[in-house]
């Protein structure tokens, strides 16, 4: 599980790296990733401590995406200088890079929808009789009475029980 690092934590982690302690020693003891911390070192190094403060989430085009993979080779950036320069994690950077590496650059462009899936599924809706065709509305009515029949038979075998289950106790059932 993933451990959410407080603005506190983070302050805490840049004094330490400004004391002299390792990258790898602050990781390893606080449970920060490698990656995280390099970015947060450069964002404390050129904004301050107003660096630190976590900012709103960015929604990216393919062609934001297409950019920053883009900026990272034709000028050599590494990882952590191109999230600090665009303010994107490194993880999404990387996501973006096998991406475009297996399916091209094309693939930065496509959107795919995550979650419950739009609600054009299911029962369609109703139409009106006058908008119905002779066919529909002979189909409509057909299956309205097999469910009318289905619900009759339902109610017939309910009451047969009920009247089975007054027999064995030694009542008489009700003429209702």
């Amino acid at each position: 599980m993933r451990k959410k690092h407080t603005y506190e934590d983070r302050l805490k982690y840049m004094k330490l790296l400004e004391d002299g302690y390792s990258v790898k020693h602050i990781a390893t003891r606080y449970g920060i990733s490698h990656h995280l911390l390099n970015v947060l070192w450069g964002k404390y190094q050129q904004d301050g401590p107003s660096g630190l403060i976590k900012k709103q989430n960015i929604r990216s085009d393919g062609s934001y995406r297409e950019m920053v993979l883009r900026d990272i080779e034709n000028n050599c950036l590494t990882l952590c200088e191109a999230a600090i320069k665009y303010n994107v994690s490194v993880d999404r950077i990387m996501f973006w890079r096998r991406m475009a590496r297996e399916s091209g650059y094309d693939a930065l462009y496509e959107t795919k929808r995550r979650g419950r899936p739009p609600k054009d599924m299911g029962r369609p809706k109703k139409k009106k009789p006058e908008e119905m065709t002779e066919l529909e509305r002979l189909r409509y009515e057909n299956e309205r009475l097999r469910a009318e029949n289905a619900l009759l038979k339902k109610v017939r075998a309910l009451v047969e029980e009920r009247e089975a289950r007054l027999r064995e106790i030694g009542r008489k059932p009700s003429k209702d």
